[in-house]
C-alpha cells in the first residue's frame, strides 16, 4: 500500500531510472535524479528540525521547484507554492497567513526575499543540494508520516480580500493522481506538456503523474505562450502528447493561431479545465486532432483539483455546452437545496462534494473551514464530511452532471433571477466577440457585458434584444482591448469591477 508520495518517488526512480521526468527545455531531470535531488534537500531540511510544518517556496517556473516540493516532502514537512512574480503585496499576504519557519528560494531570487516581510530562515536549493544525504533519517521520516497528513496549501483568493490556504493531504492526492490517469490511460512513452503556473492547482497533474506512469513533463517556457510558431516549435521538437491546459489556455492558443503553426499530429489526449470551453475552440482544436481524446473536468482547490470528468464522444458545434460528468473514483456528488435537502431529478441544486479528494479545510482558519466543509445533511449514520462548492448543477436524462453556474453568480435583476453565466454564453456566440464576462451592480441595478473583439457595441445589444428577454440584455457594454484574466487563466474579477 502506498502511504505517501514518497513512495512514488522511489518508485519511479526504481523503475524508470535514467528516464527523463522533468524538463523545462535548459535542464532536464531524471527520476533517478529526482530522488537523488529530493533526497539531498529533504536532508538539508532535517537540520532545522521541522517535522509536520509548513515550508514556503518561492522559486521559479523550471525543473528545481517540483524537486524542492518533493524534497519537502520526503522531510515529512508541506509546502506553500508562491508565484515569485507576484506583486510583494500578495507574497506578504502569504507569507503573514503560513506563519513558517523556513522558505526555500533559488539564489537568482534571494534578493527579492530578502525584500519581503520574512524573518525566518532561508534556505536556497543551490545550498541544499550540497547537504550529505541521511538516508537514515529519511527512512525514519517515511516511517512515521501518515497518508492524511498534508502535503501542501495552495492559496487562492479569498472573499475577505486576503488570500484563503486549501490544505491537501498526500491521500488526497494520490487518490486524485489514480484516479485521473485510471481515465487518462498515461504511457510511459507520453510527453506532458505543462502549461500551469507550478505554485497553482492544476500543475500537480503535470508534476505527480509522470511519478506514476513514468511519463515525462515538460515544463513550456512561459515566453514560448507568447508567439504561436514558438509554441507549436516545443510541442513539436518535444513530441508533446499530452495536454492538460485550462480551457482558457486553449482558447487563447486557439485564437492566437497555435493550431495553424502545428503540424505535429502526436497530441492524443487533451484534458481542459477551469472554466467553460467555448464549443466554436472545442470544434477548432477536434478539426485539428481528430484522433485525440478530449476530457473535460470539473473541481475546484479544496477537492485536490477536480473531482468529476466527462469524456466528449460528439463533435462539437458553435453552440456545444459540455456535460462536467460523472465524479472519479472515490468521490461522491450530491445536490442540495437551500435547506440540506437533495433536490428532485432534474432540478438545481447546490454541487457538494465527498470522497478521499476532499481536501483538509483551510489553513489556520477553523470558521471559514466549518462553513464549506460540513457533515452530509443526508447521512445521520456516522460522520461524512462533503464540501460545499458553491457551483449549481443538475443531472441530466442520461445521469450527466450540469454545470448551472455559481450560487454568488446569480442575481436578481428586475423581478427575475439570472445566471450570469447565461449572458456570457449568449455574448460568446456573437461574431466579433473574442471573450467576456457579465457582472451586476446591484446599487445601481445595472447589468454589464465587458467584451474584447471586433464586434460594435450597438450590434451586441442589437443582438441580445432579437434573442434574449429584455431584462437579460445589458445595459452597459464596455469594450477592451483584453479581458483582464489571473495566471490561472480566471477572470480577474477585482480587475473587472475596476472597469465598471
Amino acid at each position: 500500500m502506498q502511504n505517501s508520495v514518497i513512495d512514488y518517488i522511489l518508485y519511479s526512480s526504481e523503475n524508470f531510472g535514467n528516464k527523463a521526468a522533468y524538463d523545462d527545455t535548459d535542464n532536464q531531470i531524471s527520476f533517478r535524479e529526482t530522488e537523488i535531488m529530493s533526497a539531498h534537500i529533504a536532508s538539508s531540511i532535517l537540520e532545522w528540525h521541522l517535522f509536520n510544518e509548513p515550508i514556503l517556496v518561492i522559486t521559479e517556473r523550471n525543473v528545481f521547484t517540483p524537486i524542492a516540493f518533493l524534497g519537502i516532502a520526503r522531510a515529512g514537512c508541506y509546502y506553500i507554492p508562491v508565484d515569485s512574480t507576484l506583486n510583494s503585496n500578495r507574497i506578504n499576504q502569504i507569507i503573514e497567513a503560513s506563519d513558517a519557519k523556513l522558505l526555500i528560494t533559488t539564489e537568482s531570487l534571494k534578493q527579492t526575499v530578502d525584500g519581503l516581510n520574512y524573518e525566518g530562515a532561508v534556505l536556497t536549493i543551490e545550498n541544499a543540494l550540497t547537504c550529505n544525504i541521511n538516508r537514515s533519517a529519511l527512512t525514519e521520516i517515511e516511517r512515521k508520516l501518515q497518508s492524511n497528513m498534508p502535503l501542501y496549501v495552495i492559496f487562492t483568493s479569498g472573499s475577505t480580500g486576503k488570500p484563503k490556504g486549501v490544505i491537501t493531504s498526500h491521500l488526497s492526492l494520490m487518490n486524485y493522481i489514480e484516479a485521473v490517469d485510471d481515465v487518462l490511460m498515461l504511457q510511459e512513452t507520453d510527453v506532458i506538456g505543462n502549461q500551469s503556473p507550478l505554485d497553482y492547482i492544476a500543475a500537480i497533474r503535470d508534476i505527480y503523474l509522470p511519478l506514476k506512469t513514468g511519463a515525462t513533463t515538460i515544463i513550456i517556457p512561459k515566453s514560448k505562450f507568447a508567439m504561436a510558431s514558438e509554441l507549436a516549435e516545443t510541442i513539436e521538437s518535444y513530441h508533446i502528447s499530452v495536454l492538460c491546459w485550462s480551457a482558457a489556455g486553449l482558447e487563447v492558443a486557439s485564437k492566437t493561431g497555435l493550431l495553424e503553426e502545428l503540424k505535429t499530429k502526436d497530441i492524443r489526449k487533451i484534458l481542459f479545465s477551469g472554466s467553460i470551453l467555448p464549443g466554436s475552440v472545442l470544434k477548432e482544436w477536434q478539426q485539428h486532432f481528430p484522433a485525440a481524446q478530449f476530457i473535460n473536468q470539473y473541481g475546484p482547490t479544496e477537492t485536490t483539483a477536480s473531482c468529476t470528468y466527462y469524456i466528449v464522444t460528439e463533435e462539437a458545434t458553435d453552440n456545444t455546452i459540455l456535460p462536467i460528468g460523472i465524479p472519479y473514483k472515490n468521490y461522491s456528488i450530491v445536490l442540495l437545496d437551500q435547506d440540506g435537502n437533495e433536490v428532485k431529478d432534474g432540478e438545481i441544486g447546490e454541487i457538494c462534494v465527498s470522497g478521499l479528494g476532499v481536501t483538509l479545510g483551510y489553513y489556520r482558519d477553523k470558521e471559514l473551514s466549518d462553513k464549506s466543509f460540513i457533515q452530509n445533511p443526508l447521512n445521520h449514520k456516522y460522520r461524512e464530511i462533503i464540501y460545499k462548492t458553491g457551483d449549481l448543477g443538475k443531472y441530466d436524462t442520461s445521469g450527466m452532471l450540469l454545470f448551472c453556474g455559481r450560487k454568488d453568480r446569480q442575481i436578481k435583476h428586475l423581478g427575475h433571477r439570472i445566471e450570469l453565466e447565461e449572458i456570457e454564453l449568449a455574448a460568446k456566440r456573437i461574431d466579433g466577440v473574442d471573450d467576456c464576462v457579465a457582472t451586476y451592480d446591484s446599487s445601481k441595478e445595472t447589468l454589464f457585458l465587458i467584451y474584447s473583439g471586433d464586434a460594435e457595441k450597438k450590434d451586441i445589444v442589437l443582438n441580445f434584444r432579437k434573442k434574449m428577454p429584455s431584462f437579460m440584455v445589458p445595459r452597459k457594454v464596455v469594450k477592451v482591448e483584453e479581458i483582464p484574466h489571473l495566471p490561472n487563466g480566471k477572470v480577474d474579477a477585482k480587475a473587472i469591477n475596476d472597469l465598471m
